[in-house]
């Protein structure tokens, strides 16, 4: 990508998302909530930034970058949610030797709003896991790892409701398959259940119990592959009422989101940042402050290789 940021504007269309004007109307404005989401997957701990040798990347990422990125955003905006969509963990020598610490904290200091689970962050096994859990104050959100007969038993809650201006906002996590990707013996008992079923259960607890007016799903799937495996596209395909699947696992950048219309008329929208923590996304949509109705969304990556933000 030569432009390292870049921003970019997403109309999806007559089914309740337009695209948003900038400047806003003030007047219009007063009569709206804005919503940033902020999310970042598949950092592989790594801590620095590439080194500026001349390498493709080189220069970018690193998390004191990133922290002054997200800062500063929290700056111009009332209310913002950070997440990440799993493989926090493995990658670079701090790993090694602090084995997840590091970058729980750090992403602590950030001020992660929550996370799910990535096959490499079952790396340590889960006493290793168990052991870095206390460093994270924010919560790993897990709907299809059945931990029950694990020492992991009650650690995760497979969702999360969010209120900023009255908008309530669930979100779930989903994680890949972790037969052939992780040893036995670091996941022991750990069940893998079915994605496409356990999202259809999250939709309608977050929908018809919670009363979420929008509904995200922290995904470890991959964005697409080729047959029946699942992943987040066949997932937005197959379950209808989410409205945001945040990606991780394939290290797939992506300019701009996919959006995924459903016979119903709601669309689904998937987005992934890459890697290494090269970028970080981010969506800002906005409602109707009384109906609560989703009326505008504009999307952009951001390159995390410098700390002021640009517009």
């Amino acid at each position: 990508m030569e432009r390292r940021n870049f921003l970019k504007t997403t109309a999806a269309g007559v089914a309740g998302i337009s695209l948003l004007g900038i400047p806003f109307n003030t007047e219009a404005a007063s009569q709206e909530i804005k919503l940033t989401i902020l999310h970042t997957n598949d950092q592989h701990s790594r801590i620095d930034p590439f080194p500026d040798d001349g390498r493709q990347y080189g220069g970018m990422g690193g998390m004191a970058r990133r922290a002054t990125l997200i800062s500063d955003i929290r700056k111009q905006e009332a209310n913002v949610l950070l997440f990440d969509s799993g493989d926090i963990w493995q990658g670079t020598p701090y790993f090694n030797f602090f084995e997840g610490e590091l970058e729980y904290k750090l992403m602590t200091q950030m001020r992660y709003d929550a996370a799910t689970l990535g096959n490499h962050d079952f790396d340590n096994g889960l006493e290793g896991l168990q052991r870095q859990l206390p460093h994270a104050g924010f919560p790993f959100l897990s709907a299809n790892y059945d931990f029950s007969n694990t020492i992991l038993n009650g650690q995760f809650k497979p969702y999360k409701v969010f209120e900023k201006q009255g908008l309530r906002i669930g979100v779930f996590g989903l994680g890949i398959k972790l037969e052939g990707l992780v040893g036995k013996k670091n996941y022991a008992e750990t069940l893998y259940l079915d994605p496409v079923q356990k999202a259809q259960e999250m939709v309608q607890v977050l929908r018809e119990q919670e009363k979420c007016h929008l509904v995200v799903c922290l995904s470890h799937l991959g964005y697409s592959y080729v047959g029946e495996k699942i992943d987040d596209r066949k997932l937005a395909q197959r379950v209808s009422g989410i409205d945001l699947v945040l990606g991780g696992h394939t290290h797939t950048f992506m300019e701009e989101p996919e959006v995924i219309r459903h016979d119903s008329g709601h669309d689904t929208m998937i987005n992934q940042v890459g890697w290494s923590g090269l970028f970080l996304g981010r969506i800002d949509l906005t409602f109707q402050k009384k109906t609560k109705r989703k009326v505008g969304v504009r999307t952009a990556v951001l390159g995390v290789d410098n700390p002021v933000l640009t517009s």
